[in-house]
């Protein structure tokens, strides 16, 4: 054997020590698929979906250190897995303005707990191989150019608290089991395409904040029978939703934000949105409400922002009219006679008419019933003496017994 012959073939054998280094050990002549491998197999991959990178966010990604590439960050393996030493823990790629698409091989990082993407311009739809993710706990994919119906793999991810899936072009209607999934904290999808009426099981939602905001639901809001849920903010605006409020909405007990403007709801303000003790923002703006605006909302304790501005209200009552020189009021745009800023008559008398007594339930009223106690009531559907509740003036819960 010649010199340099026995030269290349040290060569050859040092390097595949490293890539074994690297890699995990060669078997047979080719390396086993060890966890350092495949998150080398799935950042290449992802690299490769990329077909622009204007800002060189993913000019480090070279060479099997990939805990030294630029966005991933490497962590100690949770104690359950089967991994020894550091493993991808998470990819931040946010406002990198990369172009291109989301790979199925990205479940190949088997450890991954967080996988921020925002404002890029990945277009396709996200991989059903998702649902692999069984780490991932976070998951924001907003500001993209995703398309296609509702990622539903993403709900299959077992440990997922936060989803954002902001800003794309998703479609189609928004499935039940986005409000069912147990370990959900935090749900947005605003400003996509979703068309649909929104699932009952919305208000079951473990999730705390939840919006649904300038997309193209149609139908009532959902009504809170059956309520389990923990919501603090959830934001309806700007879709075309009809109806009347339901009264069980009032019966929310952590509700602190609830945006239902710029719709097509009508009728009177139920009384039982006296029982929101803890609102602080309370937005009816720009939908078909009449009638006359009702103590009630305007003595709701916690409140710093009332807006029922554009709406066909004809009067408000004395504790609103104390409010109206705030800021915390807004009501322009209404049919209040003698007001500023109101609209001109020929509107109001060619308006939606008076249709709240088509929202409010008609039994008689025998023995009153306080907040807490009636939102246990309907909030789980039970129906006390066989009759169903009703709500008397001042928010007062009211049912027969026979």
């Amino acid at each position: 054997m010649t010199t340099d012959l026995l030269l290349l073939l040290l060569l050859l054998s040092s390097s595949r020590l490293a890539l074994a280094a690297a890699f995990g050990v060669w078997i047979n002549g080719a390396a086993s698929s060890s966890p350092q491998s495949q998150e080398y197999e799935a950042l290449q991959a992802l690299k490769a979906a990329v077909v622009e990178d204007p800002r060189g966010a993913l000019a480090s990604w070279q060479g099997p250190n990939v805990c030294a590439y630029r966005g991933v960050y490497c962590s100690a393996p949770p104690d359950d897995a089967a991994a020894s030493g550091a493993v991808v823990a998470g990819i931040d790629l946010n406002r990198a303005n990369l172009r291109g698409t989301l790979p199925a091989a990205v479940s190949l990082l088997a450890h991954l707990t967080f996988l921020h993407l925002n404002s890029n311009r990945l277009a396709g739809q996200p991989p059903d191989s998702l649902r692999d993710l069984q780490y991932l706990t976070e998951l924001d994919l907003s500001n993209n150019l995703f398309s296609g119906p509702f990622p539903a793999a993403a709900l299959l991810i077992p440990s997922l608290v936060y989803l954002d899936l902001r800003f794309n072009a998703f479609s189609g209607g928004i499935p039940a089991e986005a409000f069912a999934k147990s370990s959900l904290d935090a749900l947005f999808l605003n400003n996509n395409q979703f068309d649909g009426e929104i699932p009952e099981t919305l208000w079951s939602s473990p999730a705390t904040v939840i919006t649904l905001a300038n997309n193209r639901l149609t139908g009532p809001v959902p009504s809170a029978y059956g309520y389990g849920g923990r919501v603090r903010e959830v934001l309806f605006l700007n879709n075309k939703l009809t109806g009347c409020i339901p009264e069980e909405l009032g019966f929310l007990p952590t509700i602190e934000v609830l945006d239902l403007s710029y719709n097509s709801l009508s009728g009177h303000l139920p009384p039982t949105l006296s029982c929101l003790a803890g609102i602080e923002v309370l937005n009816i703006a720009h939908n078909q409400f009449t009638g006359e605006l009702p103590d009630l909302v305007c003595d709701l304790k916690r409140i710093t922002n009332l807006s029922v501005s554009f709406n066909f209200f004809s009067g408000i009552s004395q504790h609103c009219n104390r409010l109206a020189g705030r800021s915390v009021f807004d009501f322009v745009g209404n049919c209040v006679p003698g007001r500023g800023l109101q609209r001109p008559p020929p509107e109001c008398d060619g308006g939606p008419g008076d249709g709240g007594l088509s929202c409010l339930r008609s039994i008689p009223v025998t023995r009153p019933v306080p907040c807490a106690q009636a939102s246990v009531s309907v909030g789980v559907g039970v129906i006390v003496g066989g009759a169903m509740p009703s709500f008397g003036a001042g928010g007062v819960v009211t049912v027969t017994v026979p």
